[in-house]
């Protein structure tokens, strides 16, 4: 169960928002989907990030050999936005929330016609594979330039953890904090204008705070 991949000692008291796996591929390298990435050049992320793991995954729900069928560079987001700009990569990776401003910087400059790559037929498998890991996600329309449709794909919770044995106080005080100060919050990013009391207390794959259960207790239904 999700339990055993749960780091011991930690619950969760709020989750704030969801990362979106980014499948972005330069039209001219021909990708419309992973498995259409065997034989080519791809950035999987920074090596031992969560953006590796997932991508890793993702080539394997798509029947490729995520070491072999592809050639694999280690770049992070900024690295693979400056690679695929310059022809060096055909297509990268990036787990991260909407918009990414190294994304964002991409589509806007134009130079470079992108493709994000749906991969709602990877989740399918993903989600029996690894199961309360990933959600069902979409990219909105219009989240990046020239981006017109919604892109299906995979979403991860990005919860707000404390040690099990945190105090009681300090769970309510850093609860009370954050929801007391929304507006201020959802000014910061536009990721951060999504975060909801009921948004924020939705079932993880981590046990939730006492505390935290008696902070949502009446703000918000139970997950």
């Amino acid at each position: 169960g999700p339990a055993a991949q749960t780091p011991a000692g930690l619950a969760a008291i709020a989750r704030l928002y969801d990362s979106f796996l980014h499948v972005v591929a330069s039209e001219a390298s021909g990708i419309d989907s992973i498995a259409a990435m065997k034989g080519k050049r791809v950035s999987v992320g920074s090596a031992g990030s969560s953006t590796e793991s997932i991508a890793d995954r993702m080539l394997a729900a798509a029947g490729l050999n995520p070491m072999s069928d592809v050639t694999r560079d280690n770049l992070g987001v900024s690295e693979s936005a400056g690679a695929l700009a310059d022809g060096k990569i055909d297509a990268f990776f990036w787990i991260g929330g909407l918009p990414t401003a190294a994304v964002k910087d991409l589509a806007s400059a134009g130079q470079t016609k992108l493709r994000f790559i749906g991969t709602a037929t990877e989740m399918s498998v993903l989600k029996t594979r690894y199961p309360n890991l990933y959600q069902d996600s979409a990219m909105p329309a219009g989240t990046y330039a020239g981006q017109d449709a919604d892109v299906p794909g995979l979403g991860v919770a990005n919860v707000l953890l404390v040690p099990g044995e945190a105090d009681d106080a300090l769970v309510t005080d850093i609860l009370s904090c954050i929801f007391g100060n929304l507006d201020a919050i959802h000014a910061v990013h536009p990721e951060a204008e999504t975060l909801s009391l009921a948004g924020a207390y939705v079932e993880t794959s981590v046990p939730w705070h006492p505390a935290a259960i008696a902070f949502y207790a009446g703000r918000t239904p139970a997950p």
